[in-house]
């Protein structure tokens, strides 16, 4: 199954905020074995996220959705989960308990009566309001859940809640996925070089030891680096080190001249 990240709002769009999503995803899911398929960028539009989720939702990929599940108005990713399944969204039993446990909590550490009652804290509920049928991640930060529906998990926009939700939807529900492809990249610095001149040879590694799969990433330097191609294979462990040996001993027949990479 193939793995995206949806990663919504305005703020990262307009740079007020810098996202954080897309390496620290990257990361869990390498410690696990696994690896990113696709990632996509929404701003806070309901008609646009609603049509990538419709989208998304009928491809059956494992999706992980970062932001626009709060309670103001511009947190449209609940309702719009709700639309591309076609189903209502209703106040989730268990959801509106931690919500109502947390209204507690944060009564009692200011020294307050618990008014459940109150408009602000009945708003609050709107955050246990999710598509018909999802069921709830935890979040351990402050007890506001996030939700999964099928294979796709939405979770707050905020990394210190948003990681260990990730987290943990990986290890409780796709622990099944995990290393069961191993794989591994070895590469090195090439040098004098245009990757018109490597291009039959990533062809022909390509061909030969299918399905590794060929990249090369140039670079034009900088005042501590000469101009190189980072030139390498990347797939099953065993095949691409030999396809790596015998990518280096083409590379020295041609008389190019590389380098490892690394220190």
């Amino acid at each position: 199954m193939a793995i995206g990240l949806i990663i919504i709002g305005d703020e990262i769009l307009s740079g007020k905020r810098r996202d954080q999503h897309f390496p620290k995803v990257l990361e869990l899911l390498a410690e696990r074995g696994l690896k990113l398929d696709w990632a996509e960028y929404l701003g806070d539009d309901p008609a646009r996220i609603s049509a990538t989720l419709e989208r998304t939702m009928a491809s059956g990929d494992i999706v992980f959705s970062c932001g626009g599940i709060g309670a103001t108005p511009d947190d449209h990713t609940r309702q719009c989960a709700a639309s591309a399944l076609g189903v209502p969204l209703v106040l989730h039993p268990q959801g509106r308990l931690n919500i109502e446990e947390r209204i507690g909590d944060m009564a009692r550490e200011a020294g307050q009566e618990v008014d459940l009652g109150s408009p602000e804290n009945l708003h609050r509920l709107k955050m246990a309001e999710f598509p018909e049928g999802a069921s709830l991640i935890p979040n351990a930060y402050n007890k506001i859940a996030g939700f999964t529906v099928g294979t796709h998990h939405f979770v707050p926009g905020f990394p210190v809640m948003a990681w260990p939700m990730i987290a943990w939807v990986l290890d409780n529900r796709y622990s099944h996925l995990f290393n069961r492809q191993p794989h591994s990249e070895q590469s090195v610095l090439v040098y004098g070089s245009m990757e018109s001149t490597l291009n039959p040879l990533m062809e022909e590694l390509e061909a030969r030891y299918a399905p590794v799969k060929v990249f090369s990433l140039p670079s034009v330097g900088d005042a501590l680096t000469r101009s190189h191609i980072e030139l390498g294979v990347k797939g099953e462990p065993a095949l691409t080190a030999t396809a790596f040996a015998d990518m280096c001993a083409q590379l020295a027949a041609m008389r190019i001249e590389f380098a490892p990479c690394g220190p």
